[in-house]
């Protein structure tokens, strides 16, 4: 299974303008930053427009651009906006019920999962967008 880069690629999408902010971007232009279809970027910036990180604008001299100042997106706010389910883990909903392993994974996952978001997520709150574009140079 390959890990879900959805969030990565909306904080490079994010980087792509914020390190420009005076300009407004095409989706064909952040997507070629990123090596992607420019529809995956339409759509990744539709959520955080949704969230009011980026606003859009239409015409010949349309495109996107931040909604706010980059340090004010922390990366919380990106992973809220982009991830379906919200939290960093999601448990299997299937189980063998006549499985002794099976029937206890999702408990101890639980726990372990909790933990593991109780470290990460305080961090994710704590960098905000300019923190990541300060470091491009």
């Amino acid at each position: 299974m390959a890990a879900n880069s959805k969030f990565a690629v909306a904080v490079h999408a994010l980087a792509v303008i914020a390190h420009h902010a005076d300009q407004r971007h095409t989706s064909r232009a952040i997507a070629g930053s990123i090596s992607t279809n420019p529809v995956v970027i339409r759509r990744l910036l539709a959520q955080l427009a949704r969230a009011g990180i980026v606003e859009s604008s239409h015409g010949a001299k349309g495109g996107f651009r931040l909604a706010k100042p980059a340090s004010k997106v922390s990366l919380h706010d990106v992973y809220k906006a982009v991830e379906d389910c919200g939290a960093l883990f999601a448990l299997h909903d299937k189980k063998n019920e006549k499985c002794p392993v099976a029937c206890r994974m999702a408990s101890i996952l639980e726990g372990v999962f909790e933990r593991v978001e109780s470290k990460i997520m305080p961090e994710l709150k704590r960098t905000s967008l300019a923190d990541i574009v300060g470091q491009i140079g």
